[in-house]
């Protein structure tokens, strides 16, 4: 993923014009063109994992996205200097209240003060303050753009809560002025605490509970379940409530509200955004992703250390992005996803560098990294007898989870100070000593970066290249693997999207997708992997008291807090996934038709004039076992394609066949929280087809044929 500075500028000045201006213009060939599968032709096998996914924490992917906590900012380390996504509940015109952060560390620190520290993760607590309570007083989470309310529906709520009367006289330190008063409060804590999911406004109650709050200084945790009624409206416009009817003061920490998660698993996922990767059939998940693997500062490199064990342990941390990570999803969760949508994970680990420019050079100083790397490997793999091993056993998986593959860094060619080489070899030299069964992907592709790229040592293996382009550059570059040298490394298209679309991809972008993932299919006996990106995006925009929920458009997966929905992107990535043999069918294409790219201002300014592009595009696999044949083809104009097709070579050809469509009337429709369905695949049969028949494209379509021929 491009980097922060960059990647929000990244071709968005062509996209709007070349899109607009290009998809009118007709193909120039007039003659039909054919598509010839060669069965009598060598095969090459198809890489078993060609298609994973790539994730990381951008768009509130996981907090306010696929993590299902519904409480932002739950332990208040969003913002040091308020309570965000927090407010005040006052009602009745004797109530008086206020809520405040208090921050504490454990060190140094005079006891008053000191107390309100759980550990040394939960530092910061929020108090109410209730001077009056001629109603009720509380305090009210609006969730990640909203608490989202369904019917017949069980949430667990849990929390830390103390209260007490008053509060000691804060301590004057030299040379400072003295802090303002404290209020002395009569103590009336101790008794019912309302917990309640409600409108905004507070005057419909969805679910309702109590806690029983007892006197005491001490901190303790409540739990208890909150049940919606069957006949309850599914909406978003709700919130969460914590309230009394009595004075004192409240001290309220790690407030968590759960849904039913996927497979009902504690601090789990959202079941609509993991049912719609398990219907991908992805083969890995690479992770903890790009950016989130660095971070802005050496400092803020993903922490998988202390996202593990107990929610009460983990400090969360400052994310890539623009907003802070709560470490839920932590390095267990990241694995247990991989489990349930049945991929394999593909672990990249930090190697000493990070966004703004800090790196370490090999040697020495960059040893503690490396060891914290096979450390996490160890943990992810690990015997139960390794002491990291034994931690995630510890954690609730004795088993070893599969590994095979090892990213080391992400986007390393941003490091202008080129130690990439030195820090690679010193991580892979380290990995293979210890693990010689794992694979290592270097982050610098030769193809990309030639002066940069890893010379020292033996060649990396694998190399991680990545594209974000618009669609006339996706159709202008999809058969550049063609000329691709054998002999060299695996490719591992790490993370790639055609970038048209807000906040997910419209028809244009997916024709664009479906463009480059025929090439990466007729070559995959070179590309052993790929993985689009982003993955997620909360769709949701500014409001009073929340920014916009995104920084990165044209994503593949678009959700608000309630519903969520596939982009054309989405289903383009599903159905070439779907579809997909174990080899190759050599295949050719006579008259393929051509489009002229219309010129931009700097084709203007340099005096130079676009090449043609194709506007077809085609990719043909086959099953070994089952005979079944995959033909796609991908139609980017507004007219209907004839197309010949020609099966040589096959011993027989089925007379039926299955046929996908997705397309939509013009390149710019998409689908969205609204119209969810607008483009999605359709299935059907067709007949009369032969070893030469002819099948016309609809416009801006994405077309597979599911034959069935044998050799």
């Amino acid at each position: 993923m491009k980097k922060p500075t960059t990647k929000t500028t990244l071709a968005r000045a062509s996209v709007g014009v070349l899109t607009l201006l290009g998809l009118t213009f007709p193909p120039a060939q007039a003659q039909k063109p054919t598509l010839t599968l060669d069965f009598s032709k060598p095969s090459a096998a198809v890489s078993p994992m060609l298609y994973g996914l790539m994730t990381e924490e951008i768009n509130h992917s996981y907090d306010g996205g696929l993590y299902a906590e519904l409480i932002s900012n739950r332990i208040f380390k969003d913002n040091p200097a308020a309570p965000d996504g927090w407010s005040l509940v006052q009602e009745g015109a004797d109530s008086k209240g206020a809520i405040k952060l208090m921050a504490a560390t454990l060190d140094n620190v005079p006891f008053p003060e000191r107390r309100h520290a759980i550990n040394e993760a939960l530092t910061t607590c929020l108090r109410l303050t209730v001077e009056k309570a001629g109603g009720r007083v509380g305090v009210a989470n609006e969730g990640y753009w909203g608490i989202p309310v369904k019917p017949a529906t069980t949430y667990q709520a849990s929390f830390y809560l103390k209260g007490s009367g008053s509060v000691p006289p804060p301590r004057q330190r030299p040379g400072q002025p003295a802090p303002p008063a404290e209020p002395v409060i009569e103590d009336q804590t101790a008794g019912p605490i309302t917990v309640s999911i409600e409108s905004n406004d507070g005057k419909t109650v969805y679910a309702t509970g109590t806690v029983n709050l007892e006197k005491s200084v001490y901190w303790k945790k409540y739990n208890l379940a909150l049940t919606t009624s069957a006949n309850v409206k599914p909406t978003k416009d709700a919130r969460f409530v914590i309230s009394t009817n009595r004075p004192g003061l409240y001290y309220f920490n790690l407030v968590s509200l759960f849904p039913p998660t996927y497979n009902n698993r504690p601090n789990g996922n959202r079941p609509d955004l993991m049912q719609m990767m398990v219907d991908m059939k992805p083969t890995f998940l690479r992770f903890p992703g790009g950016n989130y693997l660095e971070g802005p500062l050496i400092t803020d490199a993903f922490p998988w250390k202390t996202t593990l064990g107990p929610l009460e342990s983990r400090p969360g941390h400052r994310g890539s992005w623009g907003y802070r990570a709560s470490d839920g999803m932590g390095l267990m969760e990241f694995l247990l996803w991989c489990e349930d949508i049945k991929a394999e994970p593909l672990l990249g680990v930090y190697a000493g560098y990070s966004l703004n420019g800090d790196h370490i050079d090999a040697g020495p100083l960059l040893k503690p990294h490396v060891e914290d790397a096979l450390n996490e490997i160890e943990y992810v793999m690990g015997d139960v007898s390794t002491y990291w091993g034994a931690k995630r056993a510890a954690d609730g998986h004795p088993a070893p989870f599969k590994l095979r593959y090892i990213e080391i860094g992400n986007e390393d060619w941003f490091d202008r100070s080129n130690s990439y080489d030195g820090r690679f070899n010193q991580f892979r030299t380290a990995i293979e000593a210890k693990y010689p069964q794992l694979h290592c992907i270097s982050t610098i592709a030769d193809a990309q970066f030639p002066t940069m790229k890893v010379t020292t040592g033996k060649k990396p293996e694998i190399l991680d290249e990545h594209y974000y382009r618009n669609s006339w550059d996706m159709w202008h570059n999809a058969s550049q693997y063609d000329s691709y040298d054998r002999s060299g490394p695996k490719i591992f298209v790490g993370e790639w999207a055609t970038r048209e679309g807000v906040p997910t991809t419209n028809l244009n972008a997916a024709l664009g997708d479906a463009a480059w993932m025929t090439g990466m299919e007729r070559n995959a006996d070179l590309i052993v992997m790929s993985c689009y990106a982003p993955l997620f995006v909360n769709v949701n925009t500014a409001t009073a008291t929340a920014k916009k929920a995104w920084q990165w458009d044209s994503d593949l997966i678009g959700y608000d807090a309630l519903t969520s929905y596939g982009s054309p992107s989405y289903y383009v990535q599903k159905l070439f996934s779907e579809y997909l043999g174990t080899e190759t069918v050599p295949t050719t294409g006579a008259n393929i038709p051509m489009r002229e790219r219309p010129r931009t201002k700097r084709d203007s300014t340099e005096g130079t004039t676009p090449k043609p592009v194709p506007s077809l595009f085609y990719a043909a696999t086959k099953d070994a076992k089952t005979g079944a044949v995959y033909l796609k083809m991908v139609n980017t104009t507004g007219q209907k394609q004839p197309v010949d097709i020609n099966l040589t070579g096959a011993s027989k050809v089925a007379s039926t066949a299955t046929l996908v469509v997705l397309k939509g009337a013009k390149p710019e429709d998409t689908n969205s929280i609204t119209e969810p369905k607008k483009i999605v695949p359709v299935t059907s049969k067709i007949k009369r087809v032969a070893p030469r028949f002819t099948r016309t494209l609809d416009p801006y379509s994405v077309t597979i044929l599911q034959l069935q021929a044998g050799s």
